[in-house]
Protein backbone atom coordinates (compact mmCIF):
# COMPACT_ATOMS: atom_id res chain seq x y z
CA UNK A 1 0.00 0.00 0.00
CA UNK A 2 1.32 3.42 -0.96
CA UNK A 3 1.64 5.56 2.22
CA UNK A 4 1.42 8.85 0.33
CA UNK A 5 -1.79 7.73 -1.39
CA UNK A 6 -3.25 6.44 1.90
CA UNK A 7 -2.60 9.79 3.62
CA UNK A 8 -4.16 11.67 0.72
CA UNK A 9 -7.35 9.59 0.80
CA UNK A 10 -7.52 9.66 4.61
CA UNK A 11 -7.02 13.38 5.23
CA UNK A 12 -7.11 15.17 1.86
CA UNK A 13 -9.70 17.82 0.98
CA UNK A 14 -11.73 16.89 -2.07
CA UNK A 15 -13.81 14.03 -3.44
CA UNK A 16 -13.55 10.82 -5.47
CA UNK A 17 -14.63 10.75 -9.11
CA UNK A 18 -16.47 7.57 -10.12
CA UNK A 19 -15.59 6.83 -13.76
CA UNK A 20 -16.47 3.17 -13.53
CA UNK A 21 -19.64 2.53 -15.55
CA UNK A 22 -19.24 -1.05 -16.79
CA UNK A 23 -20.59 -3.10 -19.69
CA UNK A 24 -24.24 -2.89 -18.67
CA UNK A 25 -24.31 0.83 -17.90
CA UNK A 26 -21.95 2.05 -20.63
CA UNK A 27 -24.61 2.54 -23.37
CA UNK A 28 -26.58 4.76 -20.95
CA UNK A 29 -23.45 6.73 -20.01
CA UNK A 30 -22.60 7.22 -23.70
CA UNK A 31 -26.16 8.29 -24.51
CA UNK A 32 -26.00 10.87 -21.72
CA UNK A 33 -22.74 12.04 -23.33
CA UNK A 34 -24.51 12.46 -26.69
CA UNK A 35 -23.31 9.25 -28.41
CA UNK A 36 -26.19 7.09 -29.72
CA UNK A 37 -26.07 3.30 -29.80
CA UNK A 38 -25.99 3.25 -33.60
CA UNK A 39 -22.60 4.99 -33.61
CA UNK A 40 -20.78 1.81 -32.48
CA UNK A 41 -21.34 -1.66 -33.89
CA UNK A 42 -19.81 -3.93 -31.23
CA UNK A 43 -18.62 -3.99 -27.63
CA UNK A 44 -15.00 -3.14 -28.53
CA UNK A 45 -16.09 0.02 -30.38
CA UNK A 46 -18.36 0.92 -27.46
CA UNK A 47 -15.50 0.61 -24.95
CA UNK A 48 -13.26 2.61 -27.30
CA UNK A 49 -15.81 5.44 -27.27
CA UNK A 50 -16.26 5.38 -23.51
CA UNK A 51 -12.49 5.40 -23.03
CA UNK A 52 -12.30 8.51 -25.22
CA UNK A 53 -14.94 10.12 -22.99
CA UNK A 54 -13.06 9.20 -19.81
CA UNK A 55 -9.75 10.30 -21.32
CA UNK A 56 -11.30 13.68 -22.15
CA UNK A 57 -12.49 14.03 -18.53
CA UNK A 58 -9.18 12.91 -16.99
CA UNK A 59 -7.01 15.08 -19.28
CA UNK A 60 -9.18 18.16 -18.77
CA UNK A 61 -7.45 20.95 -16.79
CA UNK A 62 -10.60 20.97 -14.63
CA UNK A 63 -9.82 17.41 -13.44
CA UNK A 64 -7.35 18.63 -10.85
CA UNK A 65 -5.92 17.08 -7.67
CA UNK A 66 -6.76 20.34 -5.89
CA UNK A 67 -10.38 19.10 -5.90
CA UNK A 68 -10.19 15.38 -6.72
CA UNK A 69 -8.51 12.89 -4.38
CA UNK A 70 -9.14 9.69 -6.32
CA UNK A 71 -10.85 8.18 -9.36
CA UNK A 72 -12.60 4.80 -9.67
CA UNK A 73 -11.92 2.98 -12.93
CA UNK A 74 -13.62 0.12 -14.74
CA UNK A 75 -11.42 -2.93 -15.48
CA UNK A 76 -11.41 -2.14 -19.21
CA UNK A 77 -10.15 1.41 -18.46
CA UNK A 78 -7.37 0.07 -16.21
CA UNK A 79 -6.03 -1.95 -19.15
CA UNK A 80 -6.07 1.01 -21.57
CA UNK A 81 -3.65 3.90 -21.86
CA UNK A 82 -3.70 7.69 -21.86
CA UNK A 83 -0.73 9.26 -23.68
CA UNK A 84 1.12 5.90 -23.72
CA UNK A 85 0.73 5.39 -19.95
CA UNK A 86 -1.66 2.96 -18.30
CA UNK A 87 -4.62 4.95 -16.94
CA UNK A 88 -3.74 4.42 -13.25
CA UNK A 89 -0.14 5.57 -13.80
CA UNK A 90 -1.33 8.62 -15.73
CA UNK A 91 -3.75 9.52 -12.93
CA UNK A 92 -1.15 9.29 -10.17
CA UNK A 93 2.03 10.43 -11.95
CA UNK A 94 0.57 13.21 -14.11
CA UNK A 95 -2.41 14.28 -12.03
CA UNK A 96 -1.65 13.28 -8.42
CA UNK A 97 -5.02 11.47 -8.27
CA UNK A 98 -5.28 8.07 -6.53
CA UNK A 99 -6.55 5.19 -8.75
CA UNK A 100 -9.24 2.72 -7.63
CA UNK A 101 -10.76 -0.21 -9.54
CA UNK A 102 -14.37 -1.48 -9.64
CA UNK A 103 -14.10 -5.25 -9.07
CA UNK A 104 -17.68 -6.52 -8.79
CA UNK A 105 -19.39 -8.36 -11.66
CA UNK A 106 -22.78 -6.72 -11.17
CA UNK A 107 -25.82 -7.51 -9.06
CA UNK A 108 -27.68 -10.77 -8.46
CA UNK A 109 -31.49 -10.82 -8.51
CA UNK A 110 -33.62 -9.34 -5.73
CA UNK A 111 -33.89 -11.63 -2.70
CA UNK A 112 -34.90 -10.76 0.89
CA UNK A 113 -35.22 -7.11 -0.17
CA UNK A 114 -31.60 -6.83 -1.36
CA UNK A 115 -29.36 -7.51 -4.34
CA UNK A 116 -26.13 -9.25 -3.44
CA UNK A 117 -23.11 -9.21 -5.74
CA UNK A 118 -22.77 -11.87 -8.40
CA UNK A 119 -19.95 -14.40 -7.86
CA UNK A 120 -16.43 -13.17 -8.67
CA UNK A 121 -14.55 -16.32 -9.71
CA UNK A 122 -11.61 -14.35 -11.16
CA UNK A 123 -11.12 -12.01 -8.21
CA UNK A 124 -7.68 -13.38 -7.29
CA UNK A 125 -6.21 -12.81 -10.74
CA UNK A 126 -7.93 -9.41 -11.03
CA UNK A 127 -6.38 -8.24 -7.74
CA UNK A 128 -2.97 -9.45 -8.94
CA UNK A 129 -3.37 -7.39 -12.14
CA UNK A 130 -4.60 -4.42 -10.10
CA UNK A 131 -1.36 -4.51 -8.10
CA UNK A 132 0.70 -4.75 -11.31
CA UNK A 133 -1.20 -1.73 -12.68
CA UNK A 134 -0.50 0.28 -9.48
CA UNK A 135 -4.11 0.44 -8.29
CA UNK A 136 -4.54 1.64 -4.68
CA UNK A 137 -7.99 0.32 -3.83
CA UNK A 138 -11.13 -1.34 -5.14
CA UNK A 139 -14.88 -0.77 -5.17
CA UNK A 140 -17.82 -3.20 -5.15
CA UNK A 141 -21.54 -2.49 -4.97
CA UNK A 142 -24.60 -4.22 -3.50
CA UNK A 143 -28.09 -2.69 -3.25
CA UNK A 144 -30.57 -2.59 -0.36
CA UNK A 145 -34.18 -2.02 -1.46
CA UNK A 146 -36.06 -2.83 1.74
CA UNK A 147 -35.45 -2.79 5.49
CA UNK A 148 -35.09 -6.57 5.68
CA UNK A 149 -32.75 -7.43 8.56
CA UNK A 150 -31.63 -10.81 7.16
CA UNK A 151 -31.07 -9.37 3.66
CA UNK A 152 -29.04 -6.44 4.98
CA UNK A 153 -26.94 -8.77 7.14
CA UNK A 154 -26.22 -10.90 4.06
CA UNK A 155 -25.15 -7.82 2.05
CA UNK A 156 -22.73 -6.61 4.71
CA UNK A 157 -21.33 -10.08 5.43
CA UNK A 158 -20.68 -10.69 1.72
CA UNK A 159 -19.04 -7.27 1.33
CA UNK A 160 -16.69 -7.78 4.29
CA UNK A 161 -15.87 -11.38 3.37
CA UNK A 162 -14.63 -10.22 -0.04
CA UNK A 163 -13.23 -7.03 1.49
CA UNK A 164 -10.89 -9.13 3.67
CA UNK A 165 -9.52 -10.87 0.56
CA UNK A 166 -8.85 -7.45 -0.98
CA UNK A 167 -7.07 -6.26 2.18
CA UNK A 168 -4.94 -9.46 2.07
CA UNK A 169 -3.91 -8.52 -1.48
CA UNK A 170 -2.57 -5.20 -0.16
CA UNK A 171 -5.39 -3.03 -1.52
CA UNK A 172 -7.98 -0.85 0.25
CA UNK A 173 -11.56 -1.98 -0.49
CA UNK A 174 -14.39 0.51 -0.85
CA UNK A 175 -17.37 -1.39 0.55
CA UNK A 176 -20.57 -0.10 -1.08
CA UNK A 177 -23.90 -1.31 0.34
CA UNK A 178 -26.13 1.24 -1.44
CA UNK A 179 -29.52 1.95 0.10
CA UNK A 180 -31.96 2.73 -2.71
CA UNK A 181 -32.90 6.42 -2.36
CA UNK A 182 -36.47 5.57 -3.44
CA UNK A 183 -36.90 2.94 -0.73
CA UNK A 184 -40.08 3.44 1.32
CA UNK A 185 -38.20 2.57 4.55
CA UNK A 186 -34.81 4.12 3.77
CA UNK A 187 -34.16 5.35 7.33
CA UNK A 188 -34.93 1.95 8.84
CA UNK A 189 -32.62 0.31 6.26
CA UNK A 190 -29.86 2.75 7.23
CA UNK A 191 -30.26 1.93 10.92
CA UNK A 192 -30.03 -1.82 10.23
CA UNK A 193 -27.08 -1.23 7.89
CA UNK A 194 -25.17 0.81 10.46
CA UNK A 195 -25.58 -1.90 13.11
CA UNK A 196 -24.26 -4.54 10.69
CA UNK A 197 -21.33 -2.31 9.64
CA UNK A 198 -20.32 -1.86 13.31
CA UNK A 199 -20.53 -5.61 13.86
CA UNK A 200 -18.22 -6.35 10.89
CA UNK A 201 -15.79 -3.51 11.67
CA UNK A 202 -15.33 -4.75 15.24
CA UNK A 203 -14.35 -8.19 13.91
CA UNK A 204 -11.63 -6.94 11.53
CA UNK A 205 -7.93 -7.45 12.19
CA UNK A 206 -6.43 -4.48 13.98
CA UNK A 207 -4.41 -3.24 10.99
CA UNK A 208 -7.10 -3.79 8.31
CA UNK A 209 -8.09 -0.60 6.47
CA UNK A 210 -11.31 -0.21 4.50
CA UNK A 211 -13.48 2.56 3.04
CA UNK A 212 -17.26 2.83 2.89
CA UNK A 213 -19.37 4.18 0.04
CA UNK A 214 -22.89 4.87 1.28
CA UNK A 215 -26.08 6.55 0.10
CA UNK A 216 -26.41 10.07 1.52
CA UNK A 217 -28.34 9.38 4.76
CA UNK A 218 -31.89 10.49 5.53
CA UNK A 219 -30.71 11.99 8.84
CA UNK A 220 -27.78 14.42 8.41
CA UNK A 221 -24.53 13.23 10.03
CA UNK A 222 -26.00 9.75 10.59
CA UNK A 223 -22.66 8.11 9.73
CA UNK A 224 -20.50 10.69 11.54
CA UNK A 225 -19.49 8.32 14.37
CA UNK A 226 -18.49 5.58 11.90
CA UNK A 227 -15.80 7.94 10.57
CA UNK A 228 -13.95 7.66 13.87
CA UNK A 229 -13.55 3.88 13.62
CA UNK A 230 -9.79 3.20 13.28
CA UNK A 231 -10.40 0.75 10.39
CA UNK A 232 -12.21 3.37 8.28
CA UNK A 233 -9.93 5.37 5.96
CA UNK A 234 -12.78 7.51 4.60
CA UNK A 235 -16.53 7.45 4.04
CA UNK A 236 -17.69 8.60 0.62
CA UNK A 237 -21.22 9.12 -0.69
CA UNK A 238 -22.85 8.03 -3.94
CA UNK A 239 -25.30 10.28 -5.78
CA UNK A 240 -27.74 7.37 -6.13
CA UNK A 241 -29.95 8.95 -8.79
CA UNK A 242 -30.22 12.45 -7.30
CA UNK A 243 -29.30 15.13 -9.83
CA UNK A 244 -26.13 17.09 -9.15
CA UNK A 245 -27.78 20.08 -7.43
CA UNK A 246 -29.86 17.96 -5.07
CA UNK A 247 -27.00 15.55 -4.35
CA UNK A 248 -24.74 18.50 -3.45
CA UNK A 249 -27.39 20.10 -1.24
CA UNK A 250 -27.99 17.02 0.88
CA UNK A 251 -24.31 16.03 0.92
CA UNK A 252 -23.38 19.44 2.35
CA UNK A 253 -25.51 18.70 5.43
CA UNK A 254 -23.24 15.76 6.30
CA UNK A 255 -19.98 16.92 7.88
CA UNK A 256 -16.92 14.92 6.87
CA UNK A 257 -18.83 12.94 4.21
CA UNK A 258 -17.31 13.41 0.75
CA UNK A 259 -18.71 12.69 -2.70
CA UNK A 260 -17.97 9.76 -4.95
CA UNK A 261 -20.32 10.74 -7.74
CA UNK A 262 -20.62 9.16 -11.17
CA UNK A 263 -23.68 10.35 -13.08
CA UNK A 264 -23.86 13.59 -11.06
CA UNK A 265 -20.24 14.33 -12.03
CA UNK A 266 -20.62 13.85 -15.78
CA UNK A 267 -24.05 15.54 -15.91
CA UNK A 268 -24.25 18.00 -18.82
CA UNK A 269 -21.04 16.86 -20.56
CA UNK A 270 -21.42 15.96 -24.26
CA UNK A 271 -19.21 14.79 -27.11
CA UNK A 272 -20.53 17.68 -29.19
CA UNK A 273 -19.16 20.40 -26.87
CA UNK A 274 -16.00 22.26 -27.81
CA UNK A 275 -13.10 21.66 -25.42
CA UNK A 276 -13.72 25.13 -23.99
CA UNK A 277 -17.41 24.37 -23.30
CA UNK A 278 -16.63 20.88 -22.00
CA UNK A 279 -13.91 22.10 -19.63
CA UNK A 280 -16.06 24.98 -18.36
CA UNK A 281 -18.99 22.64 -17.61
CA UNK A 282 -16.73 20.04 -15.95
CA UNK A 283 -14.98 22.75 -13.93
CA UNK A 284 -18.32 24.05 -12.65
CA UNK A 285 -19.44 20.53 -11.68
CA UNK A 286 -16.16 19.69 -9.94
CA UNK A 287 -16.16 22.98 -8.04
CA UNK A 288 -19.73 22.49 -6.79
CA UNK A 289 -19.16 18.85 -5.75
CA UNK A 290 -15.92 19.88 -4.02
CA UNK A 291 -17.70 22.64 -2.05
CA UNK A 292 -20.37 20.15 -0.90
CA UNK A 293 -17.65 17.66 0.10
CA UNK A 294 -15.59 19.94 2.34
CA UNK A 295 -18.38 20.85 4.77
Amino acid sequence: MNKEQLDRIHTGKGFIAALDQSGGSTPKALLQYGIKENSYSNEEEMFEQVHEMRTRIIKSPAFDSKYILGAILFENTMDRTIDQQFTADYLWEKKGIVPFLKVDKGLAGLEEGVQLMKPMPDLGSLLKRANERHIFGTKMRSVIKEANAAGIRNVVEQQFEIGKRIVSAGLVPIIEPEVDIHSADKLKSEQLLKDELYKQLSALDQDARIMLKLSIPTEPDFYRDLMDDPHVVRIVALSGGYDQTEANEILARNHGLIASFSRALSEGLTAQQTDEEFNAKLSHSIQSIYEASIT
